[in-house]
């Protein structure tokens, strides 16, 4: 495909996003470079003793091959557990990658493995306060499994939340290998998501039992594989394949069937041609710049992703030396159409998705709009029109069927569900930047309706989600229109956990018919949308935001359309009130393991990271002067 004339602000924001990020991209690829070595295996200048250790436990043939430092060597790390429906099929990978890797000329070793937490399962829990924590947790894991010089290529796998964020932030570090992420796939479609949002309002009214409540969500959640909704797991999904660093076609492909299983022996076969001794190497440093880090934005405001994304690319980006912003996301915002309805942002879920033309579908119509870099190297060559093509296994599966990938449809197959670029659902991708007295924040408004975009209420102050539910449980949130101010909820108070346990009872009052909006220094989870949230507040509460000296009763704007964050009052001249967690009050559930993670993670515009960039300018505009 010849790439369309590239959309004027796409042109722009990758022009500044070069500019900005030159002395810290050069820095980092000069690293990647050094890294690379001269010889022609990752483990040449390895000493005997230190060899030896590396094939100790290695079959004989493995041994010989891995002795004679010609063959390339993967290294599988693997978020396996058996908890996780989304990561439970890995435990069959690692042997079929293995063999896979032999067949193709090469070898693989199990390099370790990062742990892998569910924030469906913390969700209003004590273990939310580590998940954004371990995002980075998971970055120093992949470092130290990479960090033997045994490996010529890395296969990742992983798929939810923290954990893909985590794994190619580490990978980064390690930018002169080349890096397949290899999926999982989705769970087939369950109880649709809109009846089980239905059921948790009615619950949260206490018009349904915990009997029926559960009964919902175990038909919701109910097989291996991904949950099915469109928060950060999926979008994940759908950035790495927009990305190039999986395969075309094979993110949304389910567990268990022949077409997962030949993508995953494919995906080990592609690592090793990607080496250096492959033939075509592609370090993962390298195929991550910035032209990708556009088109990653651009895919999630088109599809309409998880706000955690906002968090989660910028540190990405930097880890690669990239000066990503969230004013960068919010001026692509403006000109990306959205076009995908996908729950919570619509009734269809993944599956439905990708059988209306999914990734493939989506890639060629922002292609052909100019919205995204065709000139890109991939895993799979260079191109992103690679990535309109879609895998297939052909032949008679007693005559060993044969995987290829086939040109993918060039027109959606369901309009309810995706949309050409010049038919979308909206003009823009629903995501903006928000600034005034309160700080810089970011909403997403692709599940809002047009109505509940602007509310301008009296706040409620809340220092404890657990406070806001006991309210909403005694009625004392009923018949009033309020903007629920949610704070000490930052990376720096308590980890800035997601408060999605509110969304039930937030729906409950804006389908009442009060205006409701809530204002945090915490996430939301990718899973919530229709009541208007300004989240990441920056600076946050802890460390002297604005939100610290809001009180109750002070009158606070949401405004979408302006992208204004604002309390009539002034708070310079107040002193701070309330407080986060502090000393004893971590101790539980590991949180007193992280009092350095607390102590040392920056803010939620850079990342909401505890690494430092590298060597990382400061924008030269703060978000705040775009008022």
């Amino acid at each position: 495909m010849t790439e369309q004339t590239l959309h004027p602000v796409i042109a722009d924001v990758t022009r500044r996003l070069v500019e900005r990020s030159a002395p810290s991209r050069a820095a980092y690829l000069s690293r990647v470079r050094a890294a690379a070595g001269t010889g022609p295996a990752a483990r040449t200048d390895l000493g005997c003793a230190n060899l030896a250790h590396g094939f100790a436990a290695s079959e004989p043939t493995e041994k010989v091959a891995l002795r004679g430092r010609t063959k390339p060597n993967l290294a599988i790390v693997t978020s396996y557990n058996d908890m996780l429906s989304a990561h439970q099929p890995f435990v069959d990978y690692p042997p079929a990658l293995k063999k896979a890797a032999v067949r193709a000329g090469g070898l693989a070793q199990v390099a370790g493995g990062v742990p892998a937490m569910c924030d469906g399962i913390t969700q209003g829990r004590a273990g939310m306060q580590l998940s954004l924590y371990s995002r980075d947790v998971i970055a120093m894991s992949t470092a130290i499994a990479l960090s033997h010089d045994m490996f010529d290529g890395a296969l990742l796998l992983g798929v939810c939340d923290k954990i893909v964020p985590g794994l190619l932030i580490g990978a980064l570090s390690f930018g002169h290998l080349p890096t397949v992420f290899v999926p999982a796939g989705p769970m087939p479609s369950g109880l649709p998501n809109g009846e089980k949002a239905r059921v948790r309002q009615l619950h949260a009214e206490g018009k349904a039992t915990r009997d029926e409540l559960l009964a919902a969500e175990a038909a919701s959640y109910h097989s291996k594989g991904t949950c099915t909704f469109y928060g950060t797991a999926n979008s994940n999904q759908l950035l790495m394949e927009v990305m190039g660093l999986h395969l075309p076609g094979s993110s949304f492909v389910n567990p268990g069937t022949p077409l997962r299983e030949a993508l995953t022996r494919a995906a080990a076969e592609r690592a090793v041609a990607i080496t250096r001794q492959g033939g075509e190497p592609t370090p993962v440093g390298e195929l991550v710049d910035e032209r990708t880090i556009v088109n990653a934005c651009v895919a999630l405001l088109a599809s309409g992703g998880s706000t955690n994304h906002t968090l989660h690319l910028v540190a990405i980006a930097r880890a690669a030396g990239i000066a990503l912003t969230w004013d960068d996301l919010s001026d692509l915002s403006a000109v990306v159409p959205l076009l995908c309805r996908i729950y919570p942002n619509g009734q269809a879920d993944v599956n439905h998705f990708h059988a209306a033309g999914g990734i493939a579908f989506l890639v060629h119509t922002l292609l052909r709009a100019g919205l995204l870099h065709e000139d890109v190297q991939t895993i799979a060559g260079h191109g992103l029109s690679l990535y309109t093509r879609e895998p297939v296994l052909r032949g008679a599966p007693s005559d060993g069927q044969s995987l290829t990938w086939e040109e993918g449809p060039k027109a959606s197959l369901d309009h309810t569900v995706l949309r050409p670029a010049d038919e979308p659902f909206a003009a823009d991708g629903g995501l903006k930047v928000l600034t005034g007295d309160l700080g810089t924040a970011v909403i997403k408004t692709s599940a809002v309706a047009p109505e509940h975009r602007v509310v301008t209420a009296p706040a409620l102050v809340f220092d404890d989600q657990a406070d806001f539910l006991a309210a909403f449980a005694d009625g004392a949130l009923d018949g009033r229109d309020l903007v629920a101010v949610i704070r000490y909820q930052g990376p720096a108070a308590n980890g800035m956990p997601e408060l999605h346990k509110l969304t039930p009872a937030l729906g409950v009052l804006q389908d009442r018919g009060q205006q409701v909006a809530i204002v945090t220094d915490g996430r939301m989870s990718g899973a919530s949308g229709k009541v208007p949230a300004a989240i990441h507040v920056t600076p946050e509460a802890a460390l002297g935001g604005p939100l610290s000296c809001v009180r109750d009763g002070d009158l606070v704007t949401v405004d979408a359309l302006t992208g204004r964050l604002t309390v009539e009052a002034d708070l310079r001249s107040r002193p701070a009130t309330g407080r986060g967690p502090e000393g004893d009050e971590f101790s539980g559930t590991g949180r007193e393991l992280f009092a350095a993670f607390r102590a040392t993670v920056g803010p939620a515009d850079a990342g909401a990271s505890v690494f430092p960039a590298f060597d990382m300018p400061t924008p030269e505009v703060p978000v705040a002067q775009h008022a």
